[in-house]
């Protein structure tokens, strides 16, 4: 018997020293010894994330196990801010994971995908779902008023309870284990949509007939549809780009059915009678009614240009090939043939002005002159891919931020561009400022041995856009991590990314970054003319379309009722009820629609339309001052973007704007009044 204890003790330190080695191999266990904290990407390995991701949330629990069985009574410090600094070890892995799996994935980042994606869906339930958590937040919260809280810890306080509201804090406990089934089943069908869409976008090339290819991605796929002269090469390419994931291997249309019927039933678990609903009554419009009629008042005139600009495609059409009818994959090659003809703006003529470093350089200017930041190149700091590069960030002589960026498009990463961080601002537990790591990604075409990566305008803007993105996370200067950054409503998040094209589209600053990448000779005048009078050209099909999605979004999260859902009749009765010309598609197809089924824009794509309104009244500001760099006007807007979500958005953009917004200034902009 002696024996066997000694044996037994031997295997538990046996175990004990093995795990304490296994854990001091993952290089998640330990602090990161690189500049700034950055994650080492180079000895992260596959094999270190799911140890990392268990831990992480073994410690967690740990955590709230603490907070529900602290003995003392519930307060702001051991409850709310205990909550509030939980979880550091999963929120860094899954940072690390998830945005690598977005822009280097690979089979065995899909698998490990598919085993954590249910385990954090039942580790996020235990915590909302835990009773006695959510009773301490809410004796907290009931008590708020005599606290003596500051402004931001009232926030903090308001949306931690409204959060676990939200999230199913109140559900009846015999519907608790439905409630999870339903979360963990979401959140699997959004990871499969995604790894369906990227499989079947990596999945076609075209050889064209002078030796180069065609592929899905939007930087060979675009310029190809605006320049192919050939009609029946154009329509094949045009339904493999259209026709992703609605059939085959990457068949995405019963998980729409399914996610779509989910979410509603969840959202009447909540006490909504729709997703949108649930989804709205946490953003600045509150309603599905408000968003209707805000996409429909721009519907309208979008809608009667984009019907002027057919029957113009339609002629030219018809000089090429008597008799044919204009169809969706003609269109963008007549609008380009129409817009070098009316406008003799041929995108070969702008892109040799907007090479991709010229362009981010003329983003850094920007923000140099509005915020004073400066942006300085760290080819020595860890990187996860040779092609990102990395910036370091200061305001003065004090760095506020690492900015990675990551331009060109690999099998690895997903189609499109985005912002997102390693790591958001806040400050710790002990009052020191962490700042951010923040990410830009893109796909813009790679450059070759003799010519740089050239950009035409609309990518230009897709630069300054997701710029603008990061320098929100970038200038963010608040306490607490959930409230940092672009941490606020989906229909606010948009604003500081939508005003930065505005600086990158005007002639004044474009004279200031847009040089020729051979002479280095600044824009000629003559062309900025013909950008500045063909800004508003093809307003109509960029709005309707961009409306169009929006509109189906609405559509699919709207309903009340259990249904089978053909997500393909679904779309065309939802584009023929609004009158979509035929001509003209949704500018995503429901199969292949990413924002609404996985990236968290479902009853949310909206948010580009109501935050442009937005947009172009902030901007307007700048340009009725007479200065686009005013410094009084770039010190307030510099307060919203250092604000996050501590104070209430709209509230945010008076402070700015000193009066509510208005459309008008962005049916000038698109040639709409």
């Amino acid at each position: 018997m002696k024996r066997i204890l000694i044996v037994a003790a031997a295997a538990t330190l046996l175990l004990a020293a093995c795990k304490e080695k296994k854990e001091m191999e993952n290089p998640f266990f330990s602090k990161w010894e690189t500049p700034y904290e950055i994650p080492d990407f180079g000895k992260i390995k596959t094999e270190h994330y799911m140890p990392a991701f268990v831990e992480g949330m073994e410690r967690q629990k740990a955590e709230i196990d603490a907070i529900v069985n602290n003995p003392e009574a519930p307060t702001f410090e051991n409850t709310i801010l205990a909550y509030e600094y939980s979880g550091q070890l999963l929120n860094e892995v899954s940072s690390v994971f998830f945005n690598l799996s977005s822009c280097e994935n690979s089979p065995e980042m899909d698998s490990i995908e598919e085993e954590v994606t249910p385990l954090l869906s039942a580790h996020g339930d235990d915590i909302v779902l835990n009773a006695k958590l959510f009773a301490r937040i809410k004796a907290v919260y009931e008590q708020r008023d005599s606290l003596g809280l500051n402004p931001e810890q009232m926030r903090l306080l308001e949306e931690t309870y409204k959060g676990f509201v939200r999230s199913g804090a109140n559900v009846p406990e015999e519907q608790q284990e439905h409630f999870r089934k339903l979360n963990e089943d979401i959140a699997n069908l959004a990871m499969r949509f995604a790894q369906n869409v990227l499989k079947a976008t990596n999945a076609y090339s075209k050889e064209l007939p002078d030796g180069t290819k065609v592929t899905l991605d939007m930087p060979t796929w675009e310029p190809f549809m605006m320049t192919c002269p050939d009609r029946a090469l154009r329509e094949e390419v045009w339904h493999a780009f259209t026709n992703r994931c609605k059939d085959g291997e990457y068949d995405n249309t019963a998980i729409i059915e399914e996610m779509v019927n989910k979410r509603r039933e969840r959202a009447n678990i909540l006490g909504f009678p729709t997703h949108a609903d649930w989804v709205l009554d946490d953003c600045l419009a509150k309603n599905p009614a408000n968003v209707y009629k805000c996409l429909m008042d721009i519907w309208t005139p979008a809608l009667k240009v984009a019907k002027q600009e057919r029957d113009i495609y339609q002629k030219m059409l018809e000089k090429d090939v008597p008799g044919a009818k204009l169809q969706p994959w003609d269109w963008r090659y007549y609008a380009e043939k129409y817009r070098i003809e009316k406008y003799a703006l041929d995108d070969t003529l702008v892109r040799p002005y907007f090479a991709l470093d010229s362009v981010r350089e003329g983003a850094f200017m920007v923000a140099n002159r509005l915020y004073g930041l400066t942006f300085n190149e760290r080819t020595d700091l860890p990187t996860y891919n040779p092609e990102a590069r990395a910036f370091e960030v200061k305001d003065g002589d004090k760095v506020i931020g690492i900015l990675y960026m990551d331009f060109h498009p690999r099998a690895s990463k997903r189609s499109g561009a985005w912002m997102t961080e390693f790591r958001g601002q806040k400050v710790d537990r002990e009052g020191n400022n962490v700042i951010p790591i923040i990410q830009v990604v893109c796909n813009f075409t790679k450059p070759t041995a003799d010519k740089p990566s050239l950009l035409n305008f609309d990518e230009s803007e897709t630069l300054f856009h997701e710029f603008g993105h990061a320098l929100h996370g970038l200038l963010s200067k608040c306490t607490y991590p959930s409230l940092a950054g672009t941490n606020v409503p989906r229909d606010f998040v948009e604003l500081p990314s939508q005003v930065m094209e505005n600086w990158c589209r005007h002639p004044q600053v474009m004279k200031m970054y847009a040089h020729h990448y051979q002479t280095g000779a600044p824009i000629p005048d003559e062309l900025i003319k013909k950008i500045e009078a063909a800004a508003t050209y093809g307003q109509g099909f960029a709005t309707t379309e961009l409306l169009a999605a929006s509109l189906l979004d609405m559509d699919y999260y709207s309903l009340k009722e259990q249904q089978h859902i053909d997500p393909l009749q679904f779309e065309e009765q939802a584009m023929q009820k609004i009158g979509l010309i035929p001509e003209i598609i949704s500018r995503y197809r429901s199969p292949y629609f990413q924002h609404i089924f996985t990236t968290g824009y479902d009853a949310g794509y909206y948010s580009y339309t109501w935050t442009a309104i937005l947009d172009a009244d902030a901007f307007e500001a700048f340009a009725e001052s007479g200065d686009l760099f005013n410094p009084e006007l770039a010190a307030k807007f510099r307060h919203l973007l250092e604000s996050g979500n501590t104070v209430e958005p709209m509230d945010l953009y008076r402070q700015f704007r000193g009066k509510d917004p208005s459309p008008k200034a962005l049916l000038k902009r698109k040639g709409m009044l």
